[in-house]
């Protein structure tokens, strides 16, 4: 009976077929980690720095990204962000629905990376700021060469961390048709009505990538450490 509903074998013939939308995955992965970053590193200066408007703005913005389901938030921006543009006169309509996944990762990996930098940023000693200040280096050169390293990391693990969580979170790409890993598990499983050995290459892929994540962001962290206390 077990040998009906799953069968082992079929897991290894899955996983080419999954790994060859690795890419896709890959894409929404490294493109919102990077946009997400900037933005969050822009919502955490505004929070420390009490911009006047800009800050109530965030706050709400960071309350809300972090508040709701990502499946709700994807489809909140495809059909959301086009009706918005539309009243404007811009038709993104007809773009390409990854796109919008992206937008969607993006806008929330800002709201998590925004208070993951704040509380770093915070960590560090305001003596250290005023002693680069004594000694002649300006705002921007105190922030780039004594606070950001320091606060990058105190946030390292963090990152990490969210790092891994957003790769699994994509896995819900697939709820707009986005053909990547978890879209391929259910193209499979379409035409073969085999989904448990899809499910299981698809968690053999994820799991394989968390670890390799993990171990990566240990030796950067590792080798950070070392070159601070050299």
């Amino acid at each position: 009976m077990l040998n009906g509903l799953f069968d082992p074998a079929t897991v290894f013939i899955y996983l080419p077929r999954l790994l060859s939308k690795l890419p896709v995955t890959l894409l929404i992965v490294v493109t919102a980690t990077l946009l997400g970053a900037a933005g969050g590193m822009l919502l955490a200066l505004v929070r420390l720095f009490r911009t006047p408007v800009l800050n109530q703005a965030a706050v709400v913005y960071i309350s809300f990204m972090r508040g709701t389901p990502i499946v709700v938030q994807l489809f909140l921006v495809f059909y959301g962000v086009p009706w918005l543009l539309d009243h404007v006169g811009i038709d993104i309509n007809r773009w390409d629905k990854l796109f919008f996944v992206i937008l969607t990762y993006t806008l929330n990996t800002a709201a998590f990376k925004a208070e993951v930098f704040r509380a770093a940023l915070q960590s560090v000693p305001s003596g250290q700021a005023e002693a680069a200040y004594a000694v002649g280096l300006t705002r921007l050169q105190c922030f780039r060469r004594i606070i950001a390293p320091q606060a990058l990391l105190i946030a390292l693990p963090s990152l990490g961390t969210g790092l891994a969580a957003l790769l699994q979170d994509t896995s819900l790409a697939y709820t707009l048709g986005i053909i990547d890993v978890m879209g391929q598990v259910h193209a499979i499983a379409s035409g073969t009505n085999r989904m448990l050995e899809g499910y299981v290459g698809a968690a053999i892929i994820f799991l394989t990538l968390s670890v390799a994540l993990e171990k990566g962001f240990g030796r950067i962290e590792a080798n950070l450490l070392i070159k601070r206390h050299h």
